[in-house]
């Protein structure tokens, strides 16, 4: 049986294609993730330990060790990792959750991977000290909370003027990472583990903003060719970050850059990528990461693997602070329609004023697309994204590769 927290509807779904039992646990009233259609709904607030083991302990089938706790997203993955210790049942420890989400630990221990060219960060427990920090580790870098998610807090500093400023962004006691800036390609890799051993399903390529050194995404686009030698050092790498954490069950999310001196990591996670990210490589190749990571949870056969050789992308939408969404419906019902677009999400409420601008990796809308070809994506995001009238960023449709930095001593394997 698959305890789900909270999940969203394409959880409740992916857990009924891998053929398990489903129970949702939530607070308060029915949940978006009713519809799908769970066996059974548990009102509880798994953000409360003790509650949360109560509340699962009294099914049968986790008193007879014949379920699991999921958490999908950062919270849910650690209540859920927790429960699962408390109550007996197979996962990866609470510890290994909480190690990928300390990412100056993290970022120290994915260093001792690296032979050469190991990131230079260092912590920061008061707002004033980023200057000093910052032009200790060197512009361009970037400054972010310790255990942040999702991107908030994030900030890209190209010189001393914008490290001044952003004293203003944080408290005056907080705790934050100031690191080198990487440059390259980035990658979102997901990966599946049993019993400690690490499986890659697949990565997509993030589409950077305007601007040489982004922090902000347009998009993610796949197929991705790498070279051998470049895939086979982004697997060494989530690999070896997986191993240093103590992950050992489960699915997993790494952000990485495909730097000159080989794949560095940005940070990872004990739960899959967004939504949208996984449903990329459902749409490009037929994997179902979601449905994969329950099966494999509970010991079930994987699900049927249905392969596909398909563009996807995923094109994001934001709207200028202070526009209001009037007649959303018919713009959502034209985007929909357009040839090859798999699904539209709007996060602002019809008829809502846009009150600021996105932050971190949360945006106002989304669309989701597949073709044939590069050209047919890219017509179908631009055609989507323009008819809900935001400001959509610009994906290249280049895909079948990527073109990876040499190494600054001109030949050699990207070492990982």
């Amino acid at each position: 049986m698959a305890v789900l927290l909270s999940p969203r509807p394409a959880v409740v779904a992916a857990a009924r294609r891998a053929g398990a039992r489903t129970v949702v646990v939530a607070p308060g009233p029915p949940v978006p993730s009713d519809r799908e259609g769970a066996e059974r709904r548990v009102p509880a607030d798994w953000r409360d330990h003790g509650r949360l083991v109560t509340a699962v302990g009294r099914l049968d089938a986790v008193r007879r060790g014949r379920a699991r706790v999921f958490g999908f997203d950062p919270a849910a993955a650690l209540a859920a990792a927790r429960a699962n210790e408390a109550l007996g049942l197979p996962g990866t420890p609470a510890a290994a959750v909480a190690a990928l989400m300390d990412k100056a630990a993290l970022r120290a221990r994915s260093n001792a991977l690296h032979a050469v060219r190991p990131v230079s960060f260092v912590r920061c427990g008061r707002a004033a000290l980023i200057p000093f920090l910052a032009a200790l580790i060197g512009f361009p870098c970037v400054v972010k909370p310790r255990s942040g998610v999702l991107g908030e807090g994030v900030r890209l500093l190209a010189g001393p003027a914008g490290a001044e400023a952003a004293v203003r962004d944080y408290p005056e006691v907080t705790d934050l990472l100031v690191e080198e800036y990487l440059e390259g390609p980035e990658l979102a890799v997901e990966a599946l583990s049993r019993e400690g051993r690490h499986r890659v399903l697949g990565w997509t390529r993030r589409i950077p903003g305007p601007g040489a050194a982004a922090v902000t995404a347009t998009g993610h686009e796949l197929p991705v060719a790498l070279p051998a030698e470049a895939a086979a050092s982004v697997r060494a790498l989530v690999r070896g970050v997986l191993d240093l954490a103590g992950h050992r069950d489960g699915p997993s999310h790494t952000e990485l850059v495909l730097t000159p001196y080989g794949p560095r990591l940005i940070e990872a996670h004990a739960h899959p990528g967004a939504e949208e990210l996984v449903s990329l490589l459902r749409l490009a190749h037929g994997t179902d990461v979601l449905a994969l990571g329950v099966a494999a949870g509970l010991g079930l056969p994987e699900p049927a693997h249905h392969p596909r050789a398909a563009y996807a992308g995923l094109r994001y939408v934001d709207f200028p602070p202070g526009t209001r969404l009037a007649r959303t419906r018919p713009a959502l019902a034209a985007a929909r329609a357009v040839p090859g677009v798999f699904r539209v999400g709007l996060q602002v409420p019809p008829g809502a004023t846009v009150l600021g601008p996105p932050t971190g990796s949360l945006h106002h809308a989304h669309v989701l697309a597949t073709a044939p070809t590069a050209g047919s994506l890219a017509r179908a995001l631009d055609r989507s994204a323009a008819l809900l009238g935001g400001r959509p960023g610009p994906l290249t449709p280049d895909s079948r590769g990527i073109h990876v930095p040499p190494p600054p001593w001109g030949h050699g394997p990207h070492s990982a």
